[in-house]
């Protein structure tokens, strides 16, 4: 009986270390939506503000200052921070009636429930279809497409938050991008690093799928280079090299991009 009861318990212990492993991960997504949200709405005026945006789909910056007394720059910093996050959707239009003149910024939110994108939980098919994927590619040609892939989808993600505007310093688009990637599950915050500007993500939310094919960090890396394109001009995603400085699937403590 012995040898069974050996089995046993080995088979419990590694049952334990993968509940463990899960709960780990599960933890360390939940933790990246909380501070998703919390970047977002940690400000009672930006709650408000976006309250206020749902409740009036087409809202500008001018008319959310003079809701909330507040100065027209305040308003639109809280809105774009709501947009960075992916919480708003801003788009340039013209008053019915008035061909003539500017188009304004007018923001609506998105979706309902700010939290439930954040909240969703892994499709582990569609992971196993990556992986695959990622095989057959073979390492130079997977990191290709997943860069590809990222800067797409963060010029996508900059003409939502930005239409018509390419004028950011990089500073300041840094830290919108560090904003943007928070909202998708990175936990990102953006340092000045000397002459430089890394935005570091303390969490990564492909989870393990990113230990097993490191390649997936070019997508964060893509993601930048998009993000600044959109933001900054299109000469900025070509022109300013980003590099990958640390990684958390290579054994670093955290992601971290630099330009």
């Amino acid at each position: 009986m012995q040898p069974d009861s050996d089995s046993s318990v080995l088979a419990l212990k590694g049952v334990e270390e993968a509940v463990e492993v899960d709960s780990t991960e599960a933890d360390n997504h939940f933790s990246a939506a909380v501070t998703a949200v919390t970047a977002a709405f940690g400000d009672p005026t930006r709650r408000e503000i976006y309250l206020f945006v749902r409740s009036n789909p087409g809202a500008t910056a001018s008319e959310v200052a003079a809701r909330f007394s507040l100065h027209p720059n305040v308003a639109r910093h809280h809105l774009e921070r709501l947009a960075t996050g992916g919480y708003v959707e801003v788009t340039m239009e013209r008053v019915a009636g008035n061909g003539a003149g500017r188009p304004s910024k007018r923001f609506r939110a998105i979706g309902n429930d700010p939290t439930l994108d954040l909240l969703t939980r892994r499709d582990d098919l569609l992971v196993l279809l990556l992986q695959e994927a990622l095989q057959l590619l073979g390492p130079v040609a997977a990191e290709g497409m997943a860069e590809r892939v990222g800067e797409e989808y963060g010029r996508t993600l900059a003409g939502q938050m930005s239409p018509g505007d390419s004028q950011r310093s990089l500073r300041t688009a840094m830290h919108a991008i560090a904003d943007t990637l928070t909202a998708h599950g990175f936990a990102a915050h953006a340092e000045d690093q000397g002459t430089s500007t890394a935005v570091v993500a303390d969490n990564c939310p492909f989870g393990n799928a990113a230990s097993q094919y490191p390649v997936l960090c070019a997508v964060d890396r893509g993601m930048v280079k998009g993000l600044l394109a959109g933001l900054c001009g299109e000469d900025a995603g070509g022109m300013v090299p980003v590099v990958l400085s640390s990684s958390r699937a290579r054994g670093d403590d955290s992601c971290a991009a630099v330009v």
